[in-house]
Formats: structure tokens, C-alpha cells, sequence
């Protein structure tokens, strides 16, 4: 490498202890942050953003640029020192980094136009970027490549090593991962150290294409990210042995230096390191990408087929989503379905038997297929679907959260929730989802009650931003709606008729009889009248209906759900009505960790079954 004359190894060395300097000013600015875990990957940032990506400064989403993921999210300073030295924004801007009225956040967020997702709850980068590079290669079919810098630290978790699975079974190989391996964690030194020839055995155990290089020389870094662009049919791993806090006297490779601003300590350093710069001016410009990516339309996406489902009919909402799922896909090119090999129980694989080289399968990690989604969904370039069992979301909260965080518009289908499964027993059972989704900042949350509403959902989600959450159920239930019904997200229905679902949450407003309220003679076949109200949406819910309807009905309500009492459609009601007088709820819900059995035996012994209900709804009036 030394005289090619398309590489100025010196630039590149200066452009690295400019980015060492910025992130030590910016973090005595803030006197917080992590400067020595910047100064590991310093070399490593100089050579992605002045040699190896192509992306274009004026417009840093555009989707025909390399993409690159922080999943270390903790040296954020460097990325941002990285954008400003290329020229996006001024460099004394860093200077506000942490700051509450400031972009610059102590770890990346899409508030900047620079980040795609947020990343530092760590191990969760490589899937987004391994969900990137898959529609690059697979959908987009264009020439960007994915690059992912991943900490030694979180080469611990192991959704880290299901990404790598996942990337190498699909022959990533537009994706280039580089470990960070700088020896030290926050506590003490990793599990590894600097044994760089492990991570390298398990990374070609895996299917990688790896290479281990000291990864503070420039030379070796380019190098290697050159031939990485060569490989065809596997993803690269660059295996960079570093060490926290390079070009720090004194603080190099010493412990106890984790999440700390330098202080005075910055000033001599800042100093030592101007000292090794030969020049000031950086002179290299990101490369132009190589082609257009194919634009695309995600909006307004339609049913193919309105619901056509015959009164009396039973048919369970997760078939009915399959069905859904199917027919908005024959709408738009840009609908994908994601599952971990439950496709035949939660009927994505309607959309994969139609069009199998839009259904991604993701395995049993779980993890990862959230993850994977939400970068298939990055840059606006898919409407991705993720299905699986209800209760195995629990397991991705994190990943969850952190799409809530990263502004991602993912669409997240639950099925087998709630006792009324059956004999598979608790450890199936959806019983907590609902709490987890309304806790999600950005979470829509539906909750289907019949095959038609379930389709309507489906065809909502997939033109609703944020995280949509569709719950649906394993057992065949009866419609409920004439296939015409009109549904909008945070709009409730009230039934005009005693037919409706066990299976099902509902809100049952009891009262005297009124000129409205049906004879629901299944649920209340004493003599009360009622109204029973589907919310369709628990978040948002119908607040306004909600007390509405109660005002109607004398201030009763029994809100009936197949959930746990925390988090569920009965807080959801109860906050709704918290700050009414003379309002009473009576919340029925599954008050213990359940059996198996059948699941009408079970809805019985939970006390979701009819004669409950009616028992509940006289316990009320009394009230």
C-alpha cells in the first residue's frame, strides 16, 4: 500500500486525530461521554468516511448511499465528529454535544438526519444492519454496501451472534462488520481481551470472510475494507485489534477510564496529538455512490379484495391476517413479511407462498427478526410485517423499545395470545403483550375482534406510522361486522346485536335499559341491558366513546379481557374514566399464571366464560 497514490496514508492518519481531538473537546463541553472508546475506532472512522463509503454530504439518508451503524452507540462523538469533519455541519457545533436543546445526544438518535436508528443498548446494531444490507442485496438490488461497528463488549450478547447467523445464511456480502476489540469493557477487561484470533475462528466458524488487522493502522484498514468489496457470497468481518483510549498518554489501555470526560487531562492530550498531525486541512471528499436505487412508493397501500366473509362464518384473526397480509402485498411491491418459523401458525406464509422472494424467515431468534425489520424498514424503503407468537415479542422489548426510539415504522403481528389457546399452556400464552406495546411510546395498538376487522387492521397498519401492534388470536371465532364496516385507528364500535367473541377483550357498559343499548342475551341473559362496545384500538382508545357510553349507562362498566390485569384494556379504560365521579369498573381479567386445557374450560376457570360476565355485570349495578 505504501506509495499507491490513490491513498494519502498521512491525511488519513491526520483525519483520525482530528476526530480524537473532537471527541475529546466535545466531551469536556458536556463533561460527560466516552472519549477513550472513541479513540479505539478513531483510525477505523477516518478510513469509512474519507476512503471506503460512499454517501453524499447534502443529503445523508439518501438511499443510494453506504450505510453505516454505531451499534457501540456510546462513542457517539466520533460519528458526529466524523459528519462534521466531512462538512454536514460546523465543527464547533460538537461543542454542544449532550446538550438539552441539541441534536447531539449522548447516544445516536434519527432526530439527526445523519442516523438511521437509535443504537446504544448494546448488541442490537448488527441485525438492523444485517436488515439493510438484505434489502440492499435482495429488494433494491443496487451497489450500496452496509458497514457495522460492533464493540468487543457486546460481542457478549447473543443477538450479536444470531445476526451473524442470520447474515451468513443469506450471503450478505454487501455487509462489512468491524469489532472494535480495544480489550477493556466499562468494568474490567472483556471476556476475550485482545485474543483476536478467537473472535477470527468464530466469525469463518460462522461463514465470514475475516481478517484480523491491527486496527490503528490506516494502511492495513484500507487494505482490507478494499478486498472486502472483492468478496462475493459472504459477508466480511474486520477483526481490529485497538486499544481504548489510543493516542491518550497516560490513559491508554488503562481501566477505569470508561464514560469519562478527560477534564484537565484534555488539554496536554489535545496538545500531544495536534502534535502529530502534519496537516490541518483535510483534503478528502466522500466518493459519489455508484448508482441509483429504485425509488419507491410505500403509501396508500389498499386491500387487494375487501373482506368477503359470510354471516355465521368462524374463522380465527390470525388466519385472517395471513389473508390480509396476502392482499395488501398484491398492492404494493414493498410489502415483506418477516417471521421466525412460525409462518404456518400465524399464516405470513400466505404472503410467502404468493410471493416468497418477499418473506423473509428469520429463524427462532427472535431478537434479530425485530431487529432485521426494523432495518428492512430504514430509509422508507419497505412496509415490513413481523410475525410470531404473542408472547415471544416479550423476549425483543428492547428491540422494541429501541425502534420506538429509532422512529421506525415496523408492523408487529401477536398471535396465540391469551388462555384462550388452550392445551399448549402458560409458557405460549400471549398474557402480557398488551402491557408491553402500551408502554411504547410510538405504539399503535390493535386488537381485532372478528376475521374482518382483523383484515382492516392490517390494511391501518401498513399506512400508520410509528410501531403497529396487531393482536390476534389462535381459536375460530364468528364475525361480528358486515364485511362493508368502516374502522379508523381510536375509534370504537358499538354492537348492535348479542353476538360477539369470548376470545375477545370488550368493554360491557351496563346500565337500565335505553333506546340504544342492544339485548345482549348471550353475556346478559338475566334481564340486563347493556351495551358492549369493541375498542378495536386499545392505544389510541376511544376515550371519548368510552365515556360516552358510560354516561349513558349509569356510570357501569365491566371490561373483560384475555391479559393480566397490569397494562391491559382495563387500565386502559380505567385511566380513561379516572377523573369521573360516580363511575364504577368492574375488570375481569386472568388474575393467575394459567393451565393447560381447553380452552373453553380454561376461559371458564379464569372467569372469562358468559355466566361470569353476567355475574360481574348484576356485582355492578349493585355497586
Amino acid at each position: 500500500m505504501k506509495g499507491d497514490k490513490n491513498v494519502d496514508v498521512q491525511a488519513l492518519k491526520d483525519i483520525a486525530n482530528k476526530l480524537r481531538i473532537d471527541s475529546i473537546v466535545a466531551t469536556n463541553a458536556s463533561k460527560s461521554g466516552h472519549p477513550t472508546s472513541c479513540a479505539s475506532m478513531a483510525e477505523i472512522m477516518s478510513v469509512l468516511f474519507f476512503h471506503t463509503m460512499r454517501y453524499k454530504i447534502s443529503a445523508p439518508r439518501d438511499p443510494s448511499a453506504d450505510r453505516f451503524i454505531l451499534s457501540k452507540g456510546h462513542a457517539a462523538p466520533i460519528l458526529y465528529a466524523a459528519w462534521a469533519e466531512a462538512g454536514l455541519f460546523p465543527v464547533e457545533e460538537l461543542k454542544n454535544l449532550r446538550k438539552i436543546d441539541n441534536d447531539l445526544e449522548g447516544h445516536p438518535t434519527p432526530r439527526l438526519n445523519f442516523v438511521d436508528v437509535g443504537t446504544g443498548s448494546l448488541g442490537q446494531g448488527l441485525a438492523v444492519a444485517a436488515g439493510m444490507a438484505y434489502v440492499g442485496k435482495y429488494f433494491d438490488q443496487a451497489p450500496y454496501r452496509v458497514y457495522c461497528l460492533v464493540g468487543d463488549g457486546e460481542a457478549a450478547e447473543g443477538s450479536i451472534w444470531e445476526s451473524l447467523h442470520f447474515a451468513s445464511h443469506y450471503k450478505l456480502d454487501n455487509l462489512v462488520v468491524i469489532f472494535d476489540v480495544n480489550r477493556l469493557g466499562q468494568s474490567e477487561p472483556t471476556s476475550l481481551q485482545h485474543h483476536v484470533e478467537v473472535y477470527d475462528a468464530r466469525l469463518k466458524s460462522f461463514g465470514f470472510h475475516s481478517l484480523v488487522v491491527d486496527g490503528h493502522d490506516v494502511t492495513e484498514l484500507v487494505k482490507a475494507f478494499d478486498e472486502a468489496a472483492t468478496v462475493t457470497g459472504k459477508p466480511t468481518a474486520l477483526v481490529a485489534k485497538t486499544f481504548k483510549g489510543k493516542g491518550f498518554p497516560g490513559i491508554e489501555d488503562l481501566e477505569n477510564w470508561h464514560g469519562k470526560a478527560l477534564g484537565a487531562d484534555g488539554e496536554k492530550i489535545i496538545k500531544h496529538l495536534q502534535s502529530q498531525i502534519k496537516n490541518n486541512t483535510i483534503s478528502l471528499k466522500p466518493k459519489a455512490p455508484l448508482a441509483e436505487a429504485p425509488r419507491v412508493h410505500i403509501g396508500d397501500i389498499t386491500l387487494s379484495s375487501p373482506p368477503a366473509y359470510k354471516q355465521g362464518e368462524q374463522v380465527a384473526t390470525r388466519l385472517a391476517y395471513g389473508t390480509a397480509l396476502k392482499k395488501i402485498a398484491d398492492t404494493n411491491l414493498r410489502v415483506i413479511a418477516l417471521d421466525g418459523d412460525t409462518k404456518n401458525s400465524t399464516f405470513s406464509d400466505k404472503l410467502r407462498n404468493a410471493y416468497p422472494e418477499r418473506y423473509i424467515e428469520c429463524f427462532i431468534a427472535e431478537q434479530n427478526l425485530v431487529g432485521v425489520a426494523t432495518g428492512a424498514a430504514c430509509r422508507d424503503r419497505t412496509v415490513a410485517f413481523v410475525s410470531t407468537f404473542a408472547a415471544f415479542f416479550t423476549r425483543t422489548f428492547d428491540q422494541i423499545r429501541m425502534g420506538a426510539i429509532s422512529q421506525s415504522n415496523i408492523n408487529l403481528a401477536g398471535s396465540h395470545c391469551g388462555v384462550s389457546i388452550g392445551e399448549d399452556g402458560p409458557s405460549q400464552m400471549g398474557l402480557e403483550d398488551l402491557a408491553l406495546f402500551r408502554a411504547v411510546p410510538t405504539a399503535t395498538v390493535f386488537y381485532p375482534s372478528d376475521a374482518v376487522s382483523t383484515e382492516r387492521a392490517v390494511e391501518l397498519a401498513a399506512n400508520t406510522k410509528g410501531i403497529c401492534y396487531i393482536r390476534t388470536s389462535r381459536p375460530n371465532t364468528s364475525m361480528l361486522y358486515p364485511n362493508d364496516e368502516v374502522f379508523k385507528v381510536g375509534q370504537l364500535t358499538l354492537f348492535q346485536s348479542a353476538l360477539f367473541n369470548m376470545y375477545f377483550g370488550l368493554l360491557a357498559f351496563c346500565g337500565q335499559p335505553s333506546g340504544t343499548a342492544p339485548d345482549c342475551a348471550m353475556m346478559f341473559s338475566l334481564g340486563i341491558n347493556a351495551r358492549v362496545l369493541d375498542p378495536f384500538t386499545i392505544k389510541p382508545l376511544d376515550e371519548a366513546a368510552v365515556l360516552a357510553n358510560a354516561r349513558a349507562c349509569g356510570g357501569r362498566i365491566v371490561v373483560v379481557e384475555d391479559h393480566y390485569q397490569a397494562g391491559g384494556i382495563g387500565e386502559a379504560v380505567l385511566s380513561a374514566v379516572a377523573l369521573q365521579r360516580d363511575v364504577v369498573v368492574k375488570h375481569i381479567y386472568v388474575t393467575e399464571v394459567p393451565r393447560s386445557g381447553p380452552p373453553a374450560a380454561l376461559l371458564d376457570k379464569y372467569g372469562l366464560s358468559a355466566p361470569h360476565i353476567a355475574a360481574a355485570a348484576k356485582a355492578v349495578l349493585k355497586a
